[in-house]
């Protein structure tokens, strides 16, 4: 039986307590104390890159903002204000704002109103 339990050991996680009640899968720490769900800043050069594209999109025209230095929480607030500024609809997909129709001068200045360093990307 000791073999067992050295061997679950040896796999690194825990299997079992009741000490901390629920842990997180991804962290291994109590669910309290998780630090996965907070908020972590994207790696990158800090510039937000925006281009229009329709490929892949049944023609349809979509702005989108990539790049952006912000934690998910505050991207989805970001996307919000940028879909209200445009007056349509649009998306928050890993990481990527998506603004259906063309609106990257509209979204330059908007971007860099709010001190964002934003360059106009791709043709």
């Amino acid at each position: 039986m000791a073999k067992k339990a050295s061997s679950l050991a040896a796999l690194g996680g825990l299997v079992y307590s009741t000490d901390s009640g629920r842990h997180c899968p991804d962290c291994g720490q109590p669910v309290a104390a998780c630090v996965c769900g907070q908020s972590q800043v994207p790696a990158g050069d800090g510039i937000a890159r925006v281009r229009r594209e329709s490929k892949g999109r049944g023609g349809k025209t979509v702005t989108t903002v990539s790049g952006v230095p912000l934690a998910e929480a505050e991207l989805k607030e970001l996307a919000s204000a940028l879909k209200r500024r445009c007056g349509t609809g649009g998306a928050l997909k890993d990481g990527i704002i998506e603004i259906q129709g063309e609106h990257v001068e509209l979204l330059l200045e908007e971007l860099a109103r709010r001190g964002f360093k934003a360059k106009k990307s791709g043709g």
